[in-house]
């Protein structure tokens, strides 16, 4: 009878047990690192409870022990892990499989062992692991056929994953989400994780997958006819002149054909064919939409303290106007939203910059951090289909840029590039070992360690004598207007490969920034690829005239330039410079060159970084006087210089630490 509670005993244990069910979510969960980004000397940092932590991190689709304690003891800490609430694979029209089982296997049914799997697996080879979890919300398979309302509509009367302009498709997953959050923040696991990076859509990038660009769901029609009436403020005189059509009202408005087959070589005309850019704005404010309400959720379930990202504003790269990535503008005011990245661009052949494909510098001035996906193919890159069964289909990942090159030297370069890259413009980014191996030698953990030893050592400052004195503006909707569905928007783009090797830096901000800019920074504005200049825009651009400033503006077509002595200079039919005739231009308008050749050159916070083929000789000349040392061995390598000869080996990136008098 002893072991019987009293009647006082039950009473406690019951009040006990109603107050713990009661109380909030935030003091049941188990406590964890909180992590956030601050600008901090004029980067934004990342901060782990309290304090900077380097922003650079592991991932790989297939995850396994070995590679995670080989760059734990590289001094990386940090880990992205893969999980999926549904069970398809990331890319539709590859046919690839899922890398990990589904979390969502019903209706309020979860299955956590494989991610459980993966937190055992980094936590047994890094105790010290701080956690980021990439959770794909594509929808499970079940649910399409549960919620054909809230799927992707085909012509052909079938369904296809979800609808992103569903509110149901949008709740559903978002409470999907939140019991998903819920069950890691009261597991022992919430005290290695500090960020979830929400991914959707084709390849998790929040695109569209193509199949739905024909989406043919009522509930899109419902959603564009809220947007028109928010676009024009209820005003349906205002949308029957912005379409040129007196017939359209706010209900019988549709969404323009998108399927590609009217393709053809011309800029659209704004004022003729608003509705399809209209159609093309909100494509990509609903994806944004989509990534801001996921993002408010990590945050109110975590309290705050997790960091959100996500994949979004590959302006710079992708120029189909159907991928929903022209709203960049829009999602950089969340609230909620601490990080964005992409993959370097994928020209991955030496002697190219990779550049993110996103306008960074606009990325920074609102506060949020950049985080790059460097998935560079090495030497002892492996194929897919050789590290594991069942994933991708026959002839799939198989070749181009699936394949790294070829000897050792060049792997290291490349390496060294997204390391320089980085470290010269202030962001972070993943090591990103797909399929496992990618990094797994003795000389290439060595530049991931060094990456990580420099950020710590020399913690990133913005160094005014050697910020860009070149800035370049680009429209975010420029594909809205190709009638190409991105050929014209690219012949103009393709210009970021001279601009990496023309000797000078340069900052890449958005349109919508243009005001916002440091107006008595730059020698150059370029604004490139603006078809026309609005009144504020005009007014703006007469500023940086009146101080001197050099600026060019590229259209669709033709390129004018005026400089410091009010001459106006017309270049008919031509939108693209090669990188000696920018770094002519640049000299004209007093841009500092520091260097001649046709090097790939980063230089900024500090850094000098010089990418090339050949090798052979350089002379670097600086805008200061300085001290160059070599940040390995911290020997100097000129002292109270203004100009430094280095010797470059071919197939080779050299990084030098300048420290300015």
């Amino acid at each position: 009878m002893r072991n019987r509670l009293t009647a006082v005993q039950f009473k406690a244990l019951l009040i006990l047990i109603i107050i713990f069910h009661y109380l909030p979510l935030e003091a049941q969960i188990v406590a964890g690192p909180h992590a956030e980004i601050r600008i901090d000397n004029g980067v934004p940092t990342l901060l782990i409870d309290g304090k900077p932590f380097p922003p650079f991190a592991y991932m790989s689709y297939l995850g396994e022990r070995q590679f995670y304690q080989e760059v734990a003891a590289a001094g990386i800490h940090i880990y992205c892990i893969p999980s999926y609430l549904g069970d398809r694979g990331i890319n539709s029209n590859s046919g690839i499989g899922p890398f990990r089982s589904p979390v969502w296997t019903g209706e309020n049914q979860y299955d956590f062992s494989g991610l459980i799997k993966d937190f055992e697996d980094v936590i047994h080879s890094d105790p010290e692991a701080k956690i980021i979890i990439r959770v794909y919300l594509d929808p499970p398979e079940w649910w399409e056929k549960l919620n054909p309302d809230a799927s992707c509509q085909l012509p052909d009367g079938s369904t296809f994953r979800q609808c992103f302009a569903s509110e149901k498709w949008r709740n559903e997953t978002g409470k999907a989400l939140k019991s998903y959050l819920e069950w890691v923040l009261k597991s022992s696991y919430s005290k290695h994780l500090i960020g979830i990076h929400v991914a959707a859509g084709s390849t998790e990038e929040w695109f569209y997958h193509s199949r739905q660009y024909t989406d043919q769901n009522p509930v899109r029609i419902d959603e564009f006819q809220k947007w028109l009436r928010d676009e024009y403020k209820n005003d349906v005189n205002a949308l029957k002149k912005a379409w040129n059509n007196q017939d359209v009202t706010f209900k019988s408005a549709k969404l323009a054909n998108i399927n590609g087959t009217d393709r053809n070589d011309r800029w659209r005309n704004q004022i003729q064919e608003k509705s399809i850019i209209d159609s093309y704005r909100f494509n990509s404010e609903v994806i944004v939409n989509n990534i801001s309400y996921f993002c408010k959720i990590v945050k109110d379930i975590s309290n705050g303290r997790l960091l959100t990202g996500a994949f979004y504003g590959y302006h710079y790269y992708v120029t189909d106007p159907r991928s929903g990535h022209g709203a960049l503008s829009k999602l950089l005011k969340c609230q909620y939203l601490d990080y964005l990245s992409s993959p370097n661009a994928y020209n991955r052949v030496i002697g190219e910059d990779w550049p993110p494909m996103a306008a960074i510098q606009s990325i920074h001035l609102h506060g949020k951090l950049w985080l790059a996906e460097n998935d560079t193919r090495t030497s002892i890159t492996t194929l897919l289909k050789d590290r594991s069964t069942g994933i991708a289909p026959p002839g799939q990942y198989e070749s181009g840029v699936w394949l790294g090159p070829q000897d050792m030297e060049t792997s290291k370069s490349f390496l060294w590039k997204n390391a320089g890259r980085m470290l010269a413009y202030g962001y972070g980014g993943w090591w990103f070992d797909m399929w496992g191996g990618w990094f797994s030698d003795p000389e290439l953990l060595n530049i991931l360690k060094k990456t990580q030893d420099y950020s710590i050592l020399y913690p990133a400052v913005e160094e005014e004598k050697m910020q860009s004195q070149v800035c370049i503006i680009v429209d975010e909707e420029l594909c809205f207007r190709d009638a190409s569905y991105g050929k014209l928007t690219e012949n103009i783009l393709s210009n970021r490969f001279s601009l990496a090797k023309c000797g000078a830096p340069y900052d890449l901000f958005l349109r919508n920034d243009l005001n916002k800019i440091p107006i008595k920074q730059y020698k150059v504005i370029w604004l490139m690829g603006l078809l026309e200049l609005d009144e504020e825009e005009s007014l703006t651009v007469k500023k940086y005239l009146e101080l001197g400033t050099t600026v060019v503006w590229t259209n669709g077509n033709d390129t004018r330039i005026y400089n410091r002595n009010n001459e106006d200079i017309y270049f008919k039919d031509k939108v693209r410079w090669s990188e000696s005739q920018l770094r002519e231009l640049w000299k004209r308008a007093g841009v500092h060159i520091y260097i001649e050749t046709d090097d790939v050159l980063y230089a900024g916070h500090n850094w000098i970084c010089i990418h090339t083929v050949n090798g052979g000789t350089r002379t670097l000349r600086f805008p200061f006087l300085t001290r160059v040392i070599d940040p390995d061995t911290k020997a100097t390598v000129a002292d109270s210089a203004k100009s430094v000869e280095i010797n470059l080996m071919p197939k080779s990136t050299v990084l030098l630490r300048l420290l300015t008098y």
